[in-house]
């Protein structure tokens, strides 16, 4: 434990952290409403999976992916996209989607969460060359 302190000790001021305070406005991971496209690769993140399980599992992963660029547990997915997924069947899900991750104010007053994300479908005649946009007018 002593060395520890004392190595924690060595490292220069600009490792350590700030207050979240004090940090500017743009910087907050998820005080902001926000809302961005981007392509989610399904095919990587379903390589391998048991063929009835693909949909449901592609569901799953697009919510962990939402989760995780959001930075909000509460994420609800639009019935558009659910059927885009399911639109092949169970099996053949798309190779890719084109989703729009929206983080939006909690209305509910007793949730846990203040803010939650929306993931709607964004139909796009190919998403080849794509890159991750942030939206203005929604």
């Amino acid at each position: 434990a002593k060395k520890a302190k004392r190595a924690n000790k060595r490292l220069p001021s600009r490792v350590q952290l700030k207050p979240r305070a004090t940090m500017p406005k743009g910087q907050r991971a998820s005080a902001d409403l926000v809302t961005r496209d981007y392509t989610i690769n399904l095919h990587k993140r379903l390589h391998g999976i048991t063929f009835k399980r693909k949909a449901p599992r592609a569901i799953r992963e697009i919510k962990k992916f939402a989760e995780a660029h959001m930075k909000t547990s509460d994420v609800r997915i639009d019935a558009k996209l659910n059927k885009y997924v399911w639109s092949k069947g169970v099996r053949n899900v798309p190779y890719r989607v084109r989703v729009r991750l929206s983080r939006k104010r909690n209305e509910d007053e007793e949730a846990s969460e203040k803010l939650y994300t929306l993931v709607q479908v964004v139909e796009v005649a190919s998403v080849k060359g794509l890159q991750t946009e942030v939206v203005t007018d929604v």
